[in-house]
């Protein structure tokens, strides 16, 4: 089949070539012209569209529409710029970025999920709140898609008997698989890419920990009031008997918990150790704290495999589904964001030079404000994570000056992607996977444009405030 060819074309690409999106190896950016961002733009679009206008197509057909658009990229630089400069171009973005991205979300999505907690609890307003508190904490430890995972169920159980109870779950997105995967790089992917790129462990939590919790307090608030004016309206509405009996809360899997902390462990590892000892794997060069990292992360998510029963998997609703998708659809998104990082880092002599403009004041020097909007209103309808890479080059690439003299710039584009990667569906990973699990237990979520109704009453004058108030 053409369609089996060009895949399997795809990956033997990704396994063989070697380079450099994050250099630009041999790219000439300022030369580029707007037509090599197309796929890019392509593959963010049909992510956008295909699981709400033609999702069964989308669900056979997802990972050969992502080496489709991947195919665009790779062959046309081969045949203008070259074999071996496409190869390079490829490779550094696989080996340095993707590989470590895509390890670090299986481990956290495949550990999370072995950890359940069953029981049920009423979900009266205060403790509502104190879940997503929880949530929220949790999910700059095991990642926003960890921390939905392990919290989405016992939320929709325990206000399962409540006739107004959608609210609950559209701030449980706007909260635990958003706002608070904030303050680590093992929040959200975007931080995590910022990491592979550079910037300190630790620089997320000091330089985010203001506007996290402003944001997150903030949007807590609202709920506690807005769940108190539903809670009360109930009073006068027919009872329903809940479906779930009351039972004592309890934690399965506890053994994930420690390998999660295993996990942290790795990646600290990797950002203290530095043995000055690299493998040059087709003109890549291959840290050995890097590879060290990978492969610790990798062991303890096989390690929870055989550690975590199986039932406690089946619990959560488990599958490899999820995962495989990201996986799949990822490494299009990395292999097409090369041609564009090469276009941004020619700057003002580049074909995105109007978008180097917005972000500009008429000095030079970068514009605060319109970074956190920028990067957030392209978060919230592509994904937060090439979207941040975007403006981190933008910004001129540079990890160190990005932690220090363009600090408050960093900051900017790091919360915008995290923050408002919650204002859509489709923003950030977990937010179609929180959709869908409360859709699957009965719970009349809200249509695509009836959730950016609350984002916008909810979220949009929220980062309206934060922005003036830490950017403007």
């Amino acid at each position: 089949m053409p369609g089996r060819r060009l895949l399997a074309a795809f990956l033997l690409s990704l396994m063989t070539l070697p380079a450099s999106a994050a250099e630009a190896h041999g790219l000439p950016g300022a030369a580029m012209s707007l037509l090599w961002a197309l796929p890019f733009a392509g593959i963010l679009l049909s992510i956008a569209t295909g699981p709400l206008l033609y999702a069964h197509f989308w669900e056979h057909h997802y990972g050969k529409i992502s080496a489709l658009w991947a195919a665009l990229v790779i062959v046309p630089m081969a045949l203008a710029f070259g074999p071996m400069v496409a190869a390079e171009a490829v490779a550094h973005t696989m080996l340095l970025e993707y590989i470590s991205f895509i390890i670090l979300l299986f481990a956290l999505f495949t550990i999370a999920g072995g950890i359940w907690i069953s029981g049920n609890i009423h979900g009266t307003p205060p403790v509502n709140a104190g879940l997503l508190a929880i949530g929220m904490v949790l999910a700059s430890i095991v990642g926003t898609t960890g921390a939905s995972m392990i919290m989405i169920r016992p939320l929709i159980r325990a206000n399962d008997n409540r006739p107004f109870n959608v609210h609950v779950v559209v701030f449980f997105i706007f909260l635990v698989s958003n706002i608070g995967g904030s303050l680590t790089p093992l929040g959200d992917p975007p931080l995590f890419v910022g990491f592979l790129r550079g910037v300190d462990f630790f620089w997320t939590t000091q330089h985010l920990i203001w506007e996290t919790l402003f944001v997150g307090g903030l949007v807590l608030a609202v709920f506690f009031v807005l769940d108190l004016w539903f809670h009360h309206g109930e009073d006068g509405q027919p009872k329903i008997k809940d479906p779930t009996p009351d039972s004592k809360v309890r934690i399965f899997g506890a053994i994930n918990f420690l390998l999660l902390a295993g996990v942290i462990g790795a990646i600290l590892l990797s950002a203290s150790w530095k043995p000055g000892v690299a493998f040059t794997v087709l003109n890549v060069p291959v840290e050995l704290q890097n590879l060290v990292r990978d492969v610790l992360i990798l062991a303890l998510a096989i390690l929870s495999l055989f550690l975590t029963k199986r039932q406690y998997r089946a619990a959560n609703g488990f599958s490899w589904g999820p995962i495989k998708e990201v996986a799949k659809l990822f490494a299009g998104i990395f292999v097409c964001i090369i041609p564009v990082i090469a276009i941004l880092k020619a700057g003002m002599d580049g074909a995105l030079s109007p978008l180097v403009s917005l972000v500009t004041a008429a000095d030079g020097t970068p514009n605060e404000f319109a970074y956190f909007w920028m990067t957030g209103f392209l978060s919230s309808f592509l994904d937060n994570a090439p979207t941040y890479l975007v403006f981190f080059e933008l910004a001129g690439g540079d990890p160190q000056t990005l932690m220090t003299t363009l600090g408050l710039t960093l900051t900017a584009i790091s919360a915008g992607a995290v923050f408002m990667g919650a204002n859509t569906y489709i923003g950030n990973a977990p937010n179609f996977m929180v959709y869908a699990i409360a859709r699957e237990q009965g719970v009349n979520m809200p249509s695509f444009f009836g959730y950016m109704l609350w984002s916008g009453a909810v979220l949009v004058p929220v980062f309206l405030i934060a922005g003036f108030l830490f950017f403007g």
